[in-house]
């Protein structure tokens, strides 16, 4: 991982907000349940992250939630007063965060160079002192406070809101 400059370009923004972290190596994982089996979770809760896009792709939302939950689209657009949501392509992911399916992560962000992906975050993630997310690349988690993820989200200027999931 010390080669990853994903990983790199993470822990340097990271340190540059002064941002308390804990990181922690283990094998590629794309799934909750693969990082379930690694028993990745015992030092917090595992964040899920969505990337989602509106009907006619102007709009992206990464969607932040505790990895058990899970969200009604229909639901959640009438929440964001968007048009029918679904998934994002890997194509879209890359354009807009630089991420690679499997790599979904608040952290992508500090990519979002436009600003123009919106940050839905679940309401029931506020006040977690360690939440585990990917460091741009699905080798290693990542530890750190709530409080530290939005500071990420505002210092890069992103939009936020948080909701009931």
């Amino acid at each position: 991982m010390s080669e990853n400059n994903n990983v790199k370009k993470v822990i340097k923004y990271l340190e540059s907000l002064n941002i308390k972290y804990k990181i922690v190596e283990h094998p590629p994982v794309y799934t909750i349940d693969e990082m379930d089996e690694l028993d990745i979770g015992r030092d917090g809760d595992i964040v899920k992250n969505l990337f989602l896009r509106d009907a006619k792709g102007k709009r992206h939302f990464l969607v932040l939630l505790h990895k058990d939950k899970k969200v009604d689209l229909k639901v959640f657009q009438e929440k964001l007063e968007s048009t029918k949501l679904s998934f994002a392509s890997e194509e879209r992911l890359d354009k807009y965060l630089n991420l690679t399916k499997g790599s979904v992560t608040p952290m992508g962000i500090i990519n979002d160079e436009s600003k123009s992906v919106e940050v839905a975050i679940d309401k029931d993630l506020v006040g977690n002192k360690s939440l585990g997310v990917h460091p741009n690349d699905n080798t290693a988690t990542i530890w750190l406070a709530f409080e530290d993820i939005v500071k990420v989200i505002e210092s890069n200027g992103n939009k936020y809101t948080l909701m009931e999931m």
